[in-house]
């Protein structure tokens, strides 16, 4: 009986690794703080052209500008590869004051609906 168990437990776990989709690599770097932190040099930046194609809730680092509010939190942000819309909460911000001329990163998640990808904003890095 304890044979038939694992098999089937080995089963359910194979399966679930199977049928698992491919989500780009990045490495999560914790938001900083006021008092500084630890970055990763090897943290991943995401062109806005990818996030355009990637799942829902998928974790990004993109840098770049961001060039105009859309109001309500929401901000019009551009790389090299393109534009998308960001939500910036107030917090994220964390007293930075930001120009359209400062190159920022970005930290956050997509959020992908029907008709739109966004990013939902962690922290905002001014560089």
């Amino acid at each position: 009986m304890k044979k038939i168990s694992v098999m089937a437990l080995i089963g359910v776990l194979s399966a679930g690794a199977a049928m698992a989709e491919f989500i780009e690599p990045t490495v999560a770097a914790p938001a900083h703080n006021a008092k500084g932190g630890f970055v990763n040099p090897t943290e991943t930046i995401t062109k806005v052209s990818r996030v355009n194609e990637m799942r829902d809730d998928v974790f990004v680092i993109v840098q770049g500008n961001i060039v105009q509010s859309l109001g309500d939190e929401k901000y019009l942000f551009e790389d090299p590869s393109g534009s998308i819309v960001v939500e910036i909460d107030d917090d994220a911000w964390r007293g930075q004051v930001i120009t359209p001329t400062d190159t920022v990163k970005l930290r956050g998640d997509v959020d992908r609906g029907i008709f739109k990808t966004e990013i939902e904003v962690e922290s905002v890095e001014k560089l």
